[in-house]
């Protein structure tokens, strides 16, 4: 039996990068259907929105196949914490990269020293299977970039720079940012679980 699970995103480029890092798996992944409309995220945490979504999209399919949500952001030291759960609508509208990452680098413009320009990506996956829900977390540590470098990916990608490599992870390819990124680290973990539990699957 192929193993399968639906996505509980819109997000186009996220559904894609999550394909690729899955793709020598084995397993594969599922759009939900074009009509869908998800609910509004209010959770506090990253936990809370991945299950929101996940939930929601479990009951309109009423399937057996697996259901994942994913909820990611920026998490900024210096600004404790900001955006994170807010980081795709921190400038107020959904999903406008250019004007979150104006606001961010507006806000940090006074922290000049790099040490200080501290930040993490987290991924936290909620998925939801005949067995109850189950969480998988991913995080990946970097620095603020004073300025937008790099013309791949999405998001904050053009500044957030990852100190092992001296690169954004707009500099990087997709193949190459899915190597190290947080999305990567959480869905490995995934992969790992459903291959184990297999036979669980409804």
């Amino acid at each position: 039996m192929k193993l399968s699970f639906y996505l509980a995103t819109k997000n186009k480029n996220k559904i894609k990068e999550i394909q690729n890092i899955l793709k020598n798996t084995g397993i594969e992944v599922l759009p939900p259907p074009e009509n869908i409309k998800f609910p509004e995220e209010t959770g506090k945490t990253f936990e809370e929105n991945a299950f929101i979504k996940a939930n929601y999209l479990k009951k309109v399919l009423r399937e057996n196949i697996p259901v994942v949500g994913e909820d990611s952001g920026l998490v900024v030291e210096k600004l404790n914490g900001l955006p994170g759960v807010n980081s795709a609508r921190f400038s107020g509208i959904h999903g406008d990269d250019k004007k979150n990452i104006e606001k961010l680098l507006k806000m940090m413009k006074n922290i000049k020293n790099k040490e200080d320009r501290k930040a993490k990506f987290i991924t936290v996956i909620c998925l939801i299977e005949n067995k109850g829900k189950k969480f998988f977390r991913g995080e990946v540590e970097g620095y603020i970039t004073f300025e937008p470098i790099g013309e791949n990916g999405f998001g904050y990608d053009p500044v957030f720079e990852i100190p092992e490599i001296g690169k954004t992870f707009a500099e990087l390819s997709m193949e190459e940012k899915n190597e190290i990124s947080h999305r990567n680290r959480a869905f490995k973990k995934l992969a790992e679980y459903l291959k184990k539990t297999k036979p669980d699957l409804g």
